[in-house]
């Protein structure tokens, strides 16, 4: 099975397995074209006065393109107009987004001392059983302890026979033992770091979360706020204006699937085409906002 190639390469004894997926043909580009995009966009003269609203700006759309991928495809208007997400399943779906948005950037100094924590804080944020922004609090902590916690589902892989309701997505789930090994086999490998670059980094953690669904709801909106993490805390996006998120939604929900598959097949090609999607998703997110920073600097956003 191809996700078990992903899950030996992650879980290898080799010193820096990611190393290897950066040499791929086709990444070295990938990942050039996308230091480029991010050069371009940071060079900008509206980044030097007005980050913030840039940063604030890219957050908004990154989280509705995000929730357009799990079903939830609201106009960006919609987005900022609304102020109750409780009303319906599309509704909670992007309440979800926003809060996951919000929360990433809260997150960096925690992802790589203890990943896992990141993530069980992540899907509590995601579900609403925790306020946005208030750090990782005594129900994140327990639910990132060993097994996650027991009881309730939430903040914690699913166990043997748990369902899980994740739109978009129909792949073949691992099962509850796959599911902890490569987990445990992804938080080794963020925690002892990599010299790849940080766009192969951030495509195998929004992959491999994607692939492995490891909670019963909102595993795709985690995917990628996990990825998210990785740019920012990488350096490439210290500002977090180049919105990966806006590009996958961009690029359509197939092509999204189609390299997604790429990533569970687990052979070069597949991989090589998972993270030149995930690259050109960052170049989109850079065009946006640079086209944000050309509508600030004519005075018409």
């Amino acid at each position: 099975m191809g996700g078990q190639c992903v899950g030996s390469l992650l879980m290898s004894s080799a010193t820096d397995p990611l190393v290897a997926l950066a040499s791929l043909p086709g990444v070295p580009d990938a990942v050039d074209s996308v230091r480029r995009a991010v050069d371009r966009v940071y060079g900008h003269r509206v980044m030097r006065r007005r980050a913030g609203e840039i940063t604030s700006e890219a957050a908004l759309r990154a989280a509705r393109g995000s929730a357009a991928l799990s079903g939830a495809d609201w106009a960006l208007e919609e987005v900022r107009r609304r102020s109750d997400f409780s009303l319906d399943a599309q509704a909670r779906t992007v309440g979800a987004a926003l809060r996951l948005t919000a929360e990433a950037g809260q997150l960096l100094s925690i992802w790589r001392q203890s990943p896992m924590r990141v993530l069980a804080r992540l899907h509590l944020v995601a579900v609403g059983q925790v306020g946005a922004g208030a750090g990782l609090g005594a129900g994140a902590d327990s639910a990132a302890g060993s097994g996650f916690g027991s009881g309730d589902t939430v903040g914690r892989p699913r166990l043997a026979g748990e369902p899980v309701d994740e739109p978009l997505v129909e792949l073949p789930l691992p099962d509850a033992v796959e599911v902890a090994g490569r987990l445990e086999g992804l938080s080794g490998l963020i925690i002892g770091g990599s010299s790849a670059p940080a766009l192969v980094t951030a495509a195998v953690v929004h992959g491999e979360l994607l692939a492995l669904r490891p909670f019963g709801t909102y595993n795709g909106l985690v995917a990628r706020a996990a990825e998210r993490i990785v740019l920012i805390n990488s350096g490439l996006d210290p500002k977090a204006i180049c919105p990966a998120e806006v590009g996958h939604a961009e690029q359509g929900a197939a092509a999204y699937l189609a390299a997604f598959e790429g990533y569970v097949s687990g052979t070069p090609q597949g991989m090589a085409a998972w993270i030149a999607h995930c690259g050109r998703a960052v170049e989109l997110g850079v065009r946006e906002s640079t086209a944000v920073c050309e509508a600030l600097q004519r005075g018409a956003a």
